[in-house]
């Protein structure tokens, strides 16, 4: 079943400690698993497409699709997750190739342009990071997923500025304090990413 069509049910009641436990092991080792299933790069897209879908389901009815799901969920979407990630990675060459060259002094604009293309790459890292919740979360490929975040980014622009902080603090932990977890902290970042959206379109939507 696609993630649109997975039931959606009340909220789970509050956790005690041992469910919040399970949780955050259960989010590691999608953390784990996605990163794994994007080693080959192009399967990237998919691997988190998929991983993004089933935080969709957990957070929606308290329980993880079946793993039978999650692969016919990734088979389905490795082609357009391919292209996808793609996009993604020529995007992260032109903006890292133009830093480097600011920095080298062969782009002017000394500091402050380099300044400039950090937070541009932050806006566009976070901006990435709602749409691959989107995608899991209502499904309808990429480019409907980037349409709808646009429409969230327009009319609560500080959305974009909670997800790149959220993006931005995984980066710092997984380069400056441990690197060796980075696979860990995919699952709770993206768990932080769906948190993020939601409340954002429960603001937009006055729910």
């Amino acid at each position: 079943m696609a993630p649109a069509d997975w039931p959606d049910s009340p909220a789970p009641a509050r956790a005690d400690w041992r469910d919040t436990l399970r949780a955050a092991t259960d989010l590691a080792l999608l953390g784990i698993v996605t990163a794994l299933a994007s080693a080959a790069v192009l399967t990237a897209g998919a691997a988190l497409a998929t991983a993004s879908a089933a935080i969709h389901r957990w957070t929606v009815d308290g329980h993880w699709p079946g793993l039978r799901d999650m692969a016919g969920h990734f088979w389905r979407v490795l082609a357009p997750g391919a292209v996808a990630t793609l996009v993604a990675v020529v995007g992260t060459l032109l903006l890292g190739g133009n830093a480097v060259l600011i920095s080298a002094g062969v782009v002017p604009g000394g500091t402050v342009m380099l300044v400039g293309t950090g937070l541009l790459a932050a806006l566009v890292a976070g901006f990435a990071g709602l749409v691959v919740v989107e995608v899991g979360r209502a499904g309808g490929g990429w480019r409907a997923a980037v349409r709808r975040t646009w429409r969230l980014v327009e009319q609560r622009p500080l959305a974009i500025l909670a997800a790149a902080g959220v993006v931005g603090l995984a980066a710092v932990l997984t380069v400056l304090v441990m690197p060796i977890l980075a696979p860990i902290l995919l699952g709770y970042t993206l768990f932080a990413l769906h948190t993020v959206l939601r409340r954002f379109n429960r603001r937009r939507t006055g729910a």
